[in-house]
């Protein structure tokens, strides 16, 4: 099983946190992406067996993606 991960940094709160339609019900944030990563790759193939009694290898594609809201002056 393939997965893919979007790690999105929000500049306003100052925290990763995931994007994935391929994980039902992961919502996880940290401080430090690689902290993050480490909690999907924990977290992910529990929730894979509960949500959809996937219990197999699972390849995650992790992207990173930075969002900012700025002004005009």
């Amino acid at each position: 099983m393939k997965c893919k991960i979007d790690l999105v940094w929000d500049y306003e709160s100052d925290r990763w946190h995931t994007e994935t339609e391929d994980v039902p019900g992961m919502v996880l944030e940290s401080g430090s992406f690689d902290a993050l990563v480490e909690k999907v790759k924990l977290i992910a193939p529990d929730m894979l067996e509960m949500n959809c009694n996937y219990t197999g290898p699972i390849h995650f594609d992790f992207n990173a993606k930075r969002v900012e809201t700025i002004r005009a002056s």
